[in-house]
C-alpha cells in the first residue's frame, strides 16, 4: 500500500470502528486505504487467498452497522476505506455525466456539477460527510426523490472490483444500451457484499434557476396528503421535495439544536417543507407557489405557512429538516425505523404503529419525519422521560420487528433507505424469506463464493 496507505494503531482506527449513532463498535487488525483502483484489486486478490473478510467503508454515515468490520483471530476482516480515491475524472455538461471516485464527497461532487453549470440532485442530510461510494452501495435516498429518483436512478455505469481482484468497468454514460443483464444494478444498494465499487458515471441535470422552498403548518397527515396531491396537480413535475415532520419533531430541534429558530408563530401538528425548482427563467415559479399555497389555505387544508425569500431563510429551514435527527441524538436514547408505505396510507400507518408502540412502551414518545413525497417516514421513538435508556434500547429487536409488521401490513417496506447492514439481518430473513431470498444468496454465491465481501452484513454470516 505505500506511504499512507494504511493505519494500524489503535488512535488511528478509532473513528473508522464506531458508528454514527454508537450502536456498534468493531474490530480490525488495520485499514487500508487505497488510492487506486489497481490497489484496491490487488488488496481483494491477496484477501480472496488468504481467506480473509473484506469490510469496505465510505464516510462511515451509515445507521445500519454495514461498514464496521468484526475481526476475530479465527475470522479475519480488513477495513479497506475509500477516502484516498477521491478524484472527480470527468464531467461532460453536454453529455449531462459525471464521472468520480468512490471516496469523492457528495458535498464535492455537487459542487463540481455546479461549477459546470449542471445539477447533481442528490442531496441528504450527510452530504458533507457522505462519500459517492457509500451512497451507491445503499442506493441513497434523500430529499429529492420525488424529482430525481434514488441512486438506482442516477447512476449510469459503474467501476467495481469483484471479491477475486478482477475489475468490472462498466463506466459508461449511455441512456440506453441493451445488451443483456444490467450488471451495475447488482452492486447498487448491495451494501459491499458482492464487490467494491472504486468509480462511477452518474448524471447531471440543468441547474435550476428558480429555487422556492416554504413552509407550511397542517392539522392532519391525511390534510398533508392531501396537500401533495394539489401541488402534484398544479405545479407539476417542478416539485422537488415534499418533506413532513411532526410538531414534537420540531420541537427537538428547537430545543436542542443552538441557532434554531420556529418559522411561524402558528405551529400545527404537523409540518411541511415543500421546494419548487426550475431552469426555466421565466416562469413566474414564486408566484404560482404563492397562489397555490392561498388556494389551500382559503380550502381549510393548511394552517399557516411562509414562503422563503432569500438564500438565508431557505437554508434555514432546509437547517431544521436536516437537523431532526442530531436533535433527536441529544434528546437521549432512540429506537429508529426506516420505513415506507404508499403515500394514500400514511396516516393509517402512524396512527396503528403509534398505538401498538404506545401499549408496549408506556410514555414512549414519538419522532417521525421523513420523506411524505416517496411514502419514506423515520418513525423514530425516544426513550419515555426520566426512564433508562438502556432497558430501552434492549427492547430494540421486539418493538423494530412490532412497527415492521405494521409497516408491511400497508404493503410497505421495513427498510427504506438506510439498508440493512447488521441492524436489520434477522428482518431481512424473516420478511423477505423463501424465493426471494434464495435469489440473493444465489447472485452472492455466484459472486464472492468464499463470503469474503462484507461478512455478516444482508445475510447471517456463515
Amino acid at each position: 500500500m505505500g506511504p499512507g496507505g494504511y493505519l494500524t494503531a489503535q488512535t488511528d482506527l478509532r473513528g473508522y470502528l464506531t458508528e454514527w449513532r454508537g450502536l456498534y463498535s468493531g474490530t480490525t487488525p488495520c485499514v487500508l486505504l487505497p488510492s487506486t483502483t489497481g490497489q484496491v484489486a490487488e488488496i481483494l486478490r491477496l484477501c480472496a487467498r488468504h481467506r480473509i473478510g473484506v469490510v469496505p467503508q465510505g464516510g462511515n454515515t451509515g445507521l445500519v452497522g454495514g461498514a464496521i468490520p468484526h475481526s476475530t483471530e479465527a475470522r479475519p476482516q480488513v477495513l479497506v476505506s475509500a477516502r484516498r480515491l477521491d478524484r472527480i475524472r470527468s464531467i461532460d455538461a453536454e453529455d449531462f455525466s459525471i464521472t468520480a471516485e468512490a471516496g469523492c464527497l457528495l458535498a464535492t461532487l455537487q459542487a463540481a456539477a455546479s461549477e459546470a453549470g449542471r445539477l447533481f440532485p442528490l442531496s441528504l442530510a450527510a452530504e458533507g460527510s457522505c462519500q459517492l461510494g457509500g451512497n451507491i452501495s445503499t442506493n441513497a435516498g434523500g430529499t429529492a426523490v420525488l424529482r430525481f429518483g434514488t441512486m438506482r436512478d442516477l447512476v449510469l455505469g459503474l467501476e467495481v472490483v469483484l471479491p477475486d481482484g478482477r475489475i468490472l468497468d462498466g463506466l459508461r454514460s449511455l441512456r440506453k444500451d441493451n445488451t443483456g443483464y444490467d450488471l451495475k444494478q447488482l452492486f447498487i444498494g448491495a451494501e459491499g457484499t458482492l464487490g467494491f465499487v472504486t468509480a462511477a458515471t452518474c448524471k447531471l441535470f440543468p441547474q435550476p434557476s428558480s429555487v422556492v422552498t416554504a413552509w407550511v403548518t397542517l392539522p392532519s397527515v391525511a390534510a398533508a396528503i392531501s396537500l401533495y396531491g394539489a401541488a402534484r396537480d398544479h405545479l407539476g413535475d417542478d416539485l422537488t421535495a415534499f418533506e413532513f415532520a411532526s410538531q414534537f419533531t420540531v420541537e427537538l430541534v428547537l430545543k436542542n439544536i443552538p441557532g434554531t429558530r420556529a418559522p411561524l408563530d402558528n405551529p400545527g401538528p404537523w409540518n411541511l417543507l415543500m421546494e419548487v425548482s426550475t431552469p426555466r427563467t421565466d416562469s413566474g415559479l414564486e408566484a404560482r407557489v404563492q397562489d397555490f399555497l392561498a388556494t389551500m389555505q382559503d380550502g381549510n387544508r393548511i394552517i399557516d405557512g411562509v414562503v422563503a425569500v432569500n438564500r438565508a431563510q431557505r437554508d434555514a429551514l432546509w437547517h431544521l429538516r436536516h437537523s431532526m435527527s442530531e436533535a433527536q441524538k441529544l434528546e437521549g436514547a432512540s429506537i429508529k425505523h426506516d420505513v415506507s408505505v404508499p403515500v394514500a396510507r400514511m396516516e393509517d400507518f402512524l396512527a396503528d404503529a403509534t398505538a401498538a408502540v404506545g401499549s408496549m412502551v408506556t410514555g414512549v414518545r414519538v419522532v417521525a419525519f421523513g420523506h411524505l413525497g416517496d411514502g419514506n417516514v423515520h418513525f423514530n421513538l425516544s426513550q419515555p422521560q426520566d426512564s433508562d435508556g438502556a432497558a430501552f434500547l434492549a427492547r430494540w429487536d421486539e418493538i423494530s420487528h412490532r412497527v415492521h409488521e405494521v409497516a408491511v401490513s400497508f404493503g410497505g417496506s421495513f427498510s427504506a433507505e438506510h439498508g440493512i447492514g447488521a441492524l436489520k439481518v434477522a428482518e431481512l430473513a424473516h420478511w423477505r424469506s423463501g424465493l426471494p431470498l434464495e435469489l440473493m444468496r444465489a447472485i452472492k454465491f455466484a459472486l464472492d463464493p468464499l463470503g469474503i465481501m462484507n461478512p455478516g452484513k444482508l445475510f447471517r454470516a456463515e
